[in-house]
């Protein structure tokens, strides 16, 4: 007689919990008892050895319903098996079947565990029987025969499972579990965990033993879990927003998620995730977004980060959740903008200081931006959005809506005033941040050519009156720019800077000549000779009668100069030439930085007290507008005291430094130039708009009027928004310079006349 006996492992001990008899022919029986005491590891290894022994000296070869014994006998040990499973999970079920609720629930638990923990064992046992005989009848067709395992859960779900399931008892009790849960009571996760895990692992795909079959899992649970789930979200999200405000809500709908994530993780299969996710998201969020849109501007007003942070959280778990919000931050930050630089004129469309217009921009911006990083995750989506925002408040506020060159023009004076000496902006760290902060708004600028005019004008300014703060820094906005726009928008920069160089040499070849030629060399002098064409120094058209005291210095460079290029006339611009005067009052001394003109006037103090307005103009050539741009500075910081027609050098002449610059435009000066951009602008892109035009025109031969407007648009995009009309202009000019001409019969079509 053979003998084997059923043992279930548990915590590491061999634990009996029923046997079997085999009775070697001429009939198999079975017999099953319980044991209480243990198995030692010599008695699990005698019965592990006698399963081995039968399976391999019965063979195993044959299918269910052959006669020779060799192969009955594996079907035999298979029925007798299944039957002691069944018997088994029957006299379970008689002890489970009564009870309900939580008692139902943790006897469940515990039985499944049991039972399976055995069942385990028992396959191990009858490794020979599935590997053989189980193997070789599912290979033909028996689709019928498991293994032990896979029997054994079968066996479960026939007389335990199904049966316990007829009225949904156990997953009632598990959804009512479920729901306290989420009413903030304490529950078992455990046994909820197993009791789920049987449903997956009851799952049995008959034609594939290894495949996970989720059939049970999802028809039994998931389907009334989600239903129950939505029906909750959908009355507690109701109620919340009913007597919480919004963004208490919020907090509660991303505990809620947060939670439901937890409970996958928890209990329930990997499967269930992203429905359950998306149901939450359906009804804790999109049922209730545009409630969410509709606070996000208050949050925003109010700077309540943390609260932003959230309704960009959960409103990017949903579709098109992000776009209503982007909008309205776009909306927001316009109309930031335009308050911001409307503070700052206070008004005053005239008198509005470059640094404070600049820094109006730059702190709006600057919150965007914070704020994108702190609440939004540096979303691409806002940056965009604030990207649109700037580009509108920059380039369409109370400013340009008077001109369009005012806001580059400002721009430019900032620039300007970052790049000079003697001002604010001293340490190198300090000017590369407020270079920065230009090139910030810049970028954002629509129309560059004004702002180029503007920056070439002052920039000439700066290197003819040594006024740069230095020269790695001038190279340095040179370099931001060349990034930005590329070579050609920085070309003209850079030849102006060649010449300044160039100059350089050139002085320093008129000082050898001059010591050469044992000329009085004691008056410091430098002399910028630059190309008319490259530089945007124009010429004042008015007489001057150079002073007897530069009268030698002027004509000795003269002299160097024609012999060196005898072809080449050179004009003077003496009012943007700068002096230096020392003066002596009351003891105390004084340097003034003068115009040429200025200092013509001056030196005529040194041999008159008083001298009348005609005979200033006598001595000077100056005509009248000249004039009177030279003395208005000197009278206006009281260096010259006026009395009717005439002028005294104030000999009571006080001031806190001890230099004076009188070399400061006049404001009427400086609108005759911003006008004069303007007009040179406007110019210069009728030209280039028809320089663009032929280019592509070249190139195509033919084009439609719609695309070669969308490709002019497109290449002048980068300097300039170009208006439709004056494209349309251009193009009309062009076909009257027989550059172009419209194809026959093709109303819309160009082509190019070679």
């Amino acid at each position: 007689m053979l003998s084997l006996t059923i043992v279930s492992l548990k915590h590491g001990s061999f634990c009996e919990v029923g046997w079997m008899t085999w009775y070697v022919p001429p009939m198999l029986t079975s017999q099953m008892r319980r044991f209480t005491e243990g198995m030692s590891y010599e008695r699990y290894m005698q019965l592990y050895t006698a399963t081995y022994n039968y399976c391999i000296y019965t063979g195993y070869s044959g299918s269910i319903g052959s006669t020779t014994g060799a192969q009955l006998v594996g079907g035999e040990l298979h029925n007798c098996v299944s039957t002691y499973f069944q018997q088994h999970a029957q006299e379970l079920y008689a002890k489970l079947g009564g009870l309900a609720g939580e008692e139902l629930l943790r006897s469940y638990a515990e039985e499944w565990e049991r039972y399976t923990t055995g069942a385990n064992f028992v396959n191990r046992l009858l490794v020979y029987l599935n590997r053989h005989w189980v193997k070789h009848e599912r290979e033909e067709g028996h689709t019928d025969v498991f293994t032990v395992y896979t029997l054994a859960l079968k066996q479960w779900k026939l007389h335990i499972f199904d049966l316990i399931q007829r009225d949904n008892a156990l997953i009632n009790a598990v959804m009512d579990q479920i729901e306290r849960q989420r009413r903030g009571d304490m529950v078992s996760t455990t046994q909820l965990k197993s009791i789920l895990n049987s449903c997956v692992s009851l799952g049995i795909d008959e034609t594939d033993l290894l495949r996970q079959n989720l059939d049970v899992y999802q028809q039994v649970f998931q389907g009334v879990f989600l239903e129950a789930t939505s029906a909750f979200y959908r009355t507690e999200s109701a109620n919340s927003l009913a007597h919480h405000s919004v963004t208490e809500y919020m907090k509660e709908a991303e505990s809620r998620l947060e939670e439901e994530e937890n409970r996958v993780e928890l209990y329930m299969h990997e499967s269930t995730r992203v429905p359950l996710l998306e149901l939450c998201r359906s009804e804790l969020i999109t049922a209730h977004r545009e409630v969410l849109w509709n606070e996000f501007e208050k949050l925003l007003v109010n700077d309540m980060v943390d609260d932003l942070a959230r309704t960009y959280k959960l409103l990017a778990q949903v579709q098109h959740g992000l776009d209503p919000l982007r909008q309205r931050f776009e909306a927001y930050f316009i109309s930031r903008g335009l308050d911001s630089i409307g503070r700052e004129m206070d008004g005053n469309l005239e008198m509005v200081d470059p640094a404070t217009y600049v820094s109006a921009i730059i702190r709006v911006y600057q919150d965007g931006e914070r704020m994108i990083a702190k609440a939004f995750q540096s979303d691409s989506g806002f940056h965009a959005s604030l990207d649109k925002a700037c580009r509108s408040y920059i380039n369409k506020n109370q400013l340009t809506s008077i001109s369009p060159s005012r806001g580059p023009e400002l721009l430019a004076k900032f620039v300007d005033s970052v790049l000079k000496k003697n001002t604010r902006n001293t340490d190198e760290t300090s000017i590369e941040e407020s270079l920065d902060h230009a090139m910030t708004v810049f970028k954002y600028i629509e129309d560059r050519d004004y702002f180029q005019k503007f920056y070439i004008k002052f920039l000439s300014k700066r290197i003819v009156s040594f006024s740069t703060v230095s020269m790695d820094a001038e190279e340095s906005m040179i370099a931001r720019l060349k990034e930005a726009c590329g070579f050609e928008y920085t070309s003209r920069i850079q030849r102006m800077f060649t010449e300044a160089s160039l100059t350089k040499e050139l002085n320093d070849r008129f000082h050898d000549w001059r010591s050469q030629q044992h000329f009085d060399t004691g008056m410091p002098f430098y002399a910028f000779v630059l190309t008319s064409g490259i530089w945007p120094l124009q010429t004042i058209a008015t007489d001057f009668i150079v002073p007897a005291e530069l009268k030698q210095t002027y004509q000795d460079f003269m002299d160097f100069y024609q012999r060196a290029h005898a072809h080449r006339q050179l004009s003077w611009l003496w009012h943007l030439s700068t002096n230096e005067i020392r003066a002596t009052f009351d003891s105390r001394k004084y340097i003034f930085t003068t115009s040429t003109y200025q200092a013509a006037i001056l030196l005529l103090f040194n041999t008159q007290s008083v001298l009348t307005y005609d005979e200033i103009a006598a001595a000077t050539g100056l005509d009248k507008n000249a004039l009177n741009a030279a003395l208005f500075p000197m009278t206006k910081f009281k260096l010259l005291l006026q009395l009717d027609d005439s002028y005294s050098l104030n000999t009571d002449f006080k001031a806190k430094k001890v230099r004076v610059n009188l070399h400061v435009p006049v404001r009427s000066e400086q609108k005759a130039e911003s006008a004069e951009v303007a007009q040179t602008v406007h110019e210069d892109r009728k030209m280039l708009i028809q320089a663009v035009i032929v280019r592509i025109m070249k190139a195509r031969k033919t084009y439609r009027h719609n695309l070669l407007l969308n490709e002019v648009i497109m290449q002048l995009q980068s300097r300039f928004q170009p208006k439709v009309p004056d494209i349309k202009k251009a193009i009309d000019t062009l076909i009257e310079k027989e550059y172009l001409q419209r194809v026959e019969n093709e109303k819309d079509v160009y082509s190019y006349v070679a």
